[in-house]
């Protein structure tokens, strides 16, 4: 009598719970829908088929988790018990009731038993592995060095306690179900049916059937109580990242930019305006209140916000951050986790009418201010906490660590200005949050609306206007480089007239023509293709700034202006195939200038040689020991390649330069730990290398660095923004003690070296060493 008095309890109670849980989840899901549609309107349901499948691969495979393996196995089980073991919960209700419950139509299915006891001991396992990570990559021994710095810990805490807790009572009462079926003489219950338990229910199949349907009811409701304080917890605290994420990450991941399954890198996205992208050329009927960019939270799109509420804050972004690896206050992953929770802190103000917002604003300015004390917990029917929130600027001085504010701006400006763009984050990122696209934004409305931006980009947005590159040179001087070349370069517009006859148009770039060390490396490409048979001609004076250094900045006039008057050019002149040094032009050329009307078929010049060296239309076959007369580098000897990552991150290229390396005799390739789509920033983009590196320590040293460790003679690299740096980087090693020998050297100057042959006129002594600019793969 009395164990039918604790099962009625056990079912009233585990009733009550369940209803209190499930409201909760369900007004918080209805909270999350309307939250997001706060957000601006975007287009993101094309192509449901390949949305679809990518989605399937990257849960089921997670493809974007298995960077870090055993993290990977660990997760992926957990992930994959949290669904398949969703019947263990329904058996567990079932169970109050009668302790000898089985699902209907399963019943005793062995492989379904089966699957239950492998994830749930996989679940227990799984959730012991990513403990025992979080506390070894633990903030108190790394510090900021660990990617967990920022993130919330009793968050993290609570969902690994509920999984654990949720898993041991899933084995517990598989071992109790046979225990039971043991007692009352089952003919299920065998080691066929309990694989992974039956050693555990053993020992308990001399207790009294009463004693074991005790406790099955007293562990199944324990269970239940587990899995609704959980939903109970997340639904009180829809910023709980490290829990939502089981749910958004599906939808995120779903509405991606590139349904089959591209990183959301490469082109930034043009400023929209009600979901339609801003039309510069009639820029005068756009509306005067329209946002330019992102100015409050409520100007993101709708995919913005979900991005923010899907993080989980596991800081893999954090951890591959260059701006973070040197001591500067970026922290992608507290960037989103700021703009989250701004977001929910708002969302009761954004949704509130605008009589109630102007009176609210109001009461709480006559009450003192935000800080004042004794305020009321709603002003006019609005959180008190909403409407301090909806006071604060999305981009300010901030109170505090500019990391972590205690007030004053929700994102600092040394935080929004610190970011070079590589993409580092958006790459490691597991559930495709896009940050680098929400930074852009930010500083649009920042340069376009505030005409808040650092200083230094003053000069550098006067030469791209005045002069058409960042130095502010002549457009006569775009020729110089070609000086003294024993054989002539058509230039479009003067040579001849269009492009017709020729095999490619080789863009130049503004490195290219005006930077001593790029010059040379726009001379080695040059003769290599001249030696290879290829037909090129270039724009002269005809070229202008491709405008990446004005979008990256948030100078969206000026790039617009910059690009619609090179693809006016381009276009008349029937530019079909361009081919590039400089990674920056190689993005923009190719992903960006579609926006505006711009159709190329765009190489870099590190896969162009590597077709040509595969093709035999070029032969490496010389081994200088040294660099050569002309100034081309070595072959001989090791190199370590930098991947620059406008050509590698966001457009994929990794192989083809490795490929022509790999092709030169005598060469021994040394690869930096930091490389592939883990390589590290060498701190020019994002418009960075025009601006003063204040705060920390200096990425290009920090990669530097690396280079010279791995005891490599050479740092080839295919950009000449990273050639500036890493010879900068190098220069300030050398005069601390660093090898005198070692040089940064561009891959086609290698390669020139290699093919020239013995009775070749040796072409300018200036052609040294040099990194120019490196572009995706047009393949």
């Amino acid at each position: 009598m009395s164990f039918g008095v604790l099962q009625v309890l056990a079912i009233v109670v585990a009733g009550l719970v369940t209803l209190a849980a499930v409201a909760l989840f369900v007004r918080t899901v209805a909270g999350f829908v309307a939250q997001f549609r706060l957000g601006q309107p975007e287009q993101r349901t094309d192509e449901p088929l390949a949305r679809t499948s990518t989605l399937v691969r990257e849960v089921l495979g997670h493809t974007r988790m298995a960077r870090k393996r055993w993290v990977a196995v660990a997760h992926w089980v957990v992930m994959v018990s949290f669904g398949l073991l969703f019947l263990t919960l329904v058996t567990a209700y079932g169970q109050l009731i009668d302790p000898h419950f089985v699902l209907p139509l399963i019943g005793h299915f062995w492989p379904y038993e089966w699957a239950t006891e492998l994830f749930g001991w996989g679940a227990v396992i799984g959730i012991v592995a990513l403990i025992v990570v979080r506390q070894r990559e633990h903030p108190r021994t790394l510090g900021r060095r660990s990617r967990f710095w920022g993130s919330t810990f009793w968050q993290a805490y609570v969902v690994e306690l509920v999984i654990l807790g949720v898993g041991v009572c899933i084995v517990a009462l598989r071992a109790l179900e046979y225990a039971l079926g043991r007692a009352t003489g089952e003919e299920w219950a065998s080691a066929l049916h309990f694989p992974l338990t039956a050693w555990l229910g053993a020992p308990l199949a001399g207790a009294s059937t009463s004693t074991l349907e005790g406790w099955i009811v007293a562990v199944a409701l324990l269970k239940i109580l587990i899995s609704m304080a959980w939903m109970i917890i997340i639904a009180r605290t829809p910023t709980m990242g490290v829990a939502w994420h089981r749910f958004l990450a599906f939808f995120n991941i779903w509405f991606r930019r590139h349904p089959e399954g591209a990183t959301s890198l490469g082109a930034v996205q043009p400023i929209r305006v009600g979901g339609e992208p801003v039309d510069f050329e009639n820029i005068e009927e756009l509306d005067e209140d329209a946002a330019l960019g992102v100015g409050k939270v409520e100007d993101f799109t709708w995919k913005g916000l979900l991005d923010f509420s899907t993080c989980t804050e596991c800081g893999r972004c954090q951890e591959q951050c260059p701006a973070w690896h040197t001591d500067k206050p970026l922290s992608p992953k507290m960037l989103v986790k700021n703009l989250r929770d701004q977001h929910h802190a708002v969302a009761p103000w954004l949704q509130a009418g605008e009589e109630h917002r102007e009176a609210a604003a109001k009461a709480l300015e006559s009450a003192g201010g935000p800080g004042a004390e004794g305020l009321p917990e709603q002003l006019h029917g609005i959180p008190t906490t909403a409407v301090i929130a909806a006071q604060r600027p999305l981009v300010g001085e901030t109170e505090g660590d500019p990391t972590v504010p205690d007030g004053g701006g929700v994102i600092d400006p040394d935080v929004l200005w610190s970011c070079t763009t590589c993409g580092a984050c958006v790459e490691q990122c597991p559930v495709d949050i896009e940050h680098v696209d929400a930074i852009v934004d930010m500083r649009r409305y920042q340069n376009l609306i505030e005409s808040a931006f650092p200083s230094e980009l003053g000069g550098l947005f006067k030469n791209l206007e005045n002069k058409g590159n960042p130095w502010g040179m002549n457009a006569r001087l775009r020729m110089d480089w070609a000086k003294d070349l024993d054989f002539d370069i058509p230039v479009v517009g003067e040579d001849l007239e269009s492009l017709a006859e020729m095999d490619y148009l080789f863009w130049v770039g503004c490195a290219g023509a005006f930077e001593d060390r790029a010059k040379k490396t726009t001379r080695a490409v040059a003769e290599l293709l001249h030696t290879a048979g290829v037909s090129f001609a270039v724009l002269g004076d005809g070229e202008s700034c491709t405008g990446d250094p004005a979008r990256r900045s948030g100078n969206e006039f000026l790039f617009q202006m910059l690009a619609m008057q090179n693809v006016e050019v381009l276009n008349e002149v029937g530019a079909t195939k361009v081919v590039v040094t400089c990674a920056h032009c190689f993005n923009t050329l190719k992903n960006e200038y579609p926006q505006v009307g711009g159709q190329f078929e765009v190489v870099h010049h590190t896969q162009l040689l590597n077709r040509l060296v595969r093709e035999k239309r070029l032969t490496p076959v010389s081994r200088p020991d040294t660099a050569d007369s002309s100034g081309a580098a070595s072959t001989a000897g090791s190199v370590t390649y930098h991947d620059p990552c406008y050509l590698g991150r966001h457009n994929q290229v990794y192989a083809p330069p490795r490929e022509l390396i790999g092709a030169l005799p005598g060469v021994q390739l040394t690869e930096m730990p930091r490389h592939g789509e883990k390589s590290f920033c060498c701190g020019a983009g994002g418009a960075r290398m025009w601006m003063e590196e204040k705060l920390g320590t200096r990425i290009n040293l920090n990669r530097t660095e690396e280079a010279l460790a791995t005891g490599a003679d050479r740092i080839a690299i295919g950009c000449p923004f990273c050639r500036v740096m890493l010879s900068d980087g190098l220069t300030q090693k050398q005069a601390e003690g660093a090898r005198e020998e070692v040089e940064v050297v561009d891959v086609a100057q290698m390669l020139l070296a290699a093919v020239r042959r013995a009775d070749q006129e040796q072409p300018d002594p200036n052609q040294e060493d040099d990194a120019p600019v490196a572009a995706p793969d047009a393949r």
